[in-house]
């Protein structure tokens, strides 16, 4: 009786182990080659993140913060140089922000051409721009008791 139930337990483990150990799922994984596409393809990211950052250094505003915080051109060049590619990113993308906003002044003058366009068309089209204000009765309640 007792090697019966060896044997089941024996045949047990076995199956167990081909199951669990042998038949495993396989793992697979992209490996990136190690030739100079991946390289390149870096460098050029980190060339654009780099131009990027730049550009924003010479916004006005930039600089004058820059000032402010007292920061000079030298050491904001080292402290750039001195930074890791995925720091440099991520200043890139900050930059972009910054860079989107502007000062305004284009948006001012956005606004001004529009306004002046559709008067233009407007004389064009013979249709005279009238303003009126009206004022209404303008009295206060001092002056009611008064007259």
């Amino acid at each position: 009786m007792i090697s019966l139930m060896r044997n089941r337990v024996l045949a047990l483990v076995v199956t167990a182990y081909m199951i669990g150990f042998i038949a495993s799922p396989a793992w697979a994984a992209m490996i990136p080659s190690k030739g100079s596409s991946g390289n390149t393809a870096q460098n050029a990211q980190l060339e654009q993140d780099i131009s990027t950052v730049q550009l924003a250094l010479e916004n006005k505003l930039v600089q004058e913060k820059l000032r402010a915080y007292g920061l000079s051109a030298e050491e904001v060049k080292a402290k750039l140089s001195g930074m890791s590619p995925s720091q440099i990113h991520l200043l890139a993308q900050a930059s972009d922000d910054v860079l989107a906003g502007g000062d305004g002044l284009g948006a001012v003058i956005a606004v001004l051409i529009i306004i002046i366009l559709v008067i233009i068309i407007l004389k064009l089209l013979d249709h005279d721009i009238i303003i009126k204000m009206t004022l209404e009765d303008t009295h206060t309640p001092a002056d009611a008791l008064i007259g």
